[in-house]
């Protein structure tokens, strides 16, 4: 037994001799050491993607007010002789002018930059952010008004009466009832052969409020299109032209959706403003589904500055 005593005094000495204890506190100094350098480079791992991410939001901030400033324009000026068209809206009760002042401004009156279109010989169409409700109004009232074959024989009759859409029922700023002034006035005078080329470029100019082309007007922003459409035809303005034109007013008129095609394409890496207007108002990009397809890939986007885009009403 004694003999075992020693045996364990002997190994206790051993075990806590200076040398070991150094040697475990050595270990217990690299141990912390590692787990300190980790810590260390966990935080700084952390700290770089929240830098990366304030980075990458910053850098798309950049991006999208460019895309912006690219896509939507301060104002347009169109050569499109306006002359007296506005007037003879109000004399035959097309347009009831007090309404549409407190539909687009709230007020009795329209401004003066407005109410010069109700007097002879306004020779040009100035469109702004500010006053695009506006042209969608008065621009309904001459679709819905001037006697036109897409009226009286395409789809808008199809079913029987064109009373029920939104651009009939829903039209609320003349001083008639809507089927009382339907493609009743002979406001604009086509040739068969314009007639063909407005029923063409209605075929293939979409709005993203529905999936129906400008050739099926049941809705305020197709009614304005076609009116917009039947206008410059009679002018002789090129197709080319015309496609332009449409897409600056659908601009103003859904901002939302032509902002986020322009983003679709950057992130493609190809141009938005290269992009023909035609294409961009096809059934691919225009239509309601074709600009679902897109926004279902990209999410929801923050655009700076961006005013709510229109709805089908008055």
């Amino acid at each position: 037994m004694n003999r075992l005593r020693k045996r364990f005094k002997h190994y206790k000495i051993k075990i806590f001799s200076p040398n070991f204890v150094l040697v475990v506190l050595l270990v217990i100094a690299v141990f912390l050491s590692g787990m300190l350098a980790t810590k260390v480079l966990d935080l700084k791992r952390k700290q770089d993607i929240k830098n990366q991410q304030i980075y990458s939001q910053k850098q798309q901030e950049v991006t999208l007010q460019k895309l912006q400033d690219k896509v939507i324009k301060e104002k347009y000026v169109f050569k499109i002789k306006w002359g007296d068209l506005g007037k003879k809206m109000i004399e035959d009760g097309v347009i009831d002018k007090t309404k549409l002042a407190k539909a687009v401004t709230g007020k009795d009156e329209l401004p003066k930059d407005l109410d010069k279109y109700f007097s002879n010989g306004q020779n040009k169409i100035e469109l702004t952010q500010s006053n695009s409700q506006f042209w969608v109004d008065i621009l309904w009232g001459l679709g819905l008004a001037n006697k036109n074959e897409i009226l009286e024989k395409g789809e808008m009759v199809k079913g029987g009466s064109a009373a029920n859409f939104a651009s009939t029922g829903g039209w609320t700023i003349g001083a008639k009832q809507p089927m009382d002034i339907y493609s009743k006035y002979q406001y604009i005078t086509l040739s068969e052969k314009q007639q063909k080329i407005v029923e063409e470029i209605a075929g293939n100019i979409y709005r993203p409020c529905c999936g129906n082309s400008t050739a099926f007007p049941d809705c305020n922003h197709g009614m304005a299109m076609l009116g917009l459409i039947e206008l410059m035809v009679s002018q002789n303005f090129s197709k080319e032209e015309i496609y332009k034109t449409a897409l600056a007013f659908n601009v103003y008129w859904f901002p939302q959706t032509y902002l986020d095609i322009a983003f679709h394409f950057d992130k493609a890496e190809q141009d938005y403003s290269k992009k023909s207007p035609k294409e961009l108002l096809s059934k691919t990009f225009s239509s309601a589904m074709g600009y679902q397809t897109i926004r279902e890939k990209l999410g929801d986007i923050k655009w700076p500055a961006l005013q709510g885009g229109g709805s089908c009403g008055a």
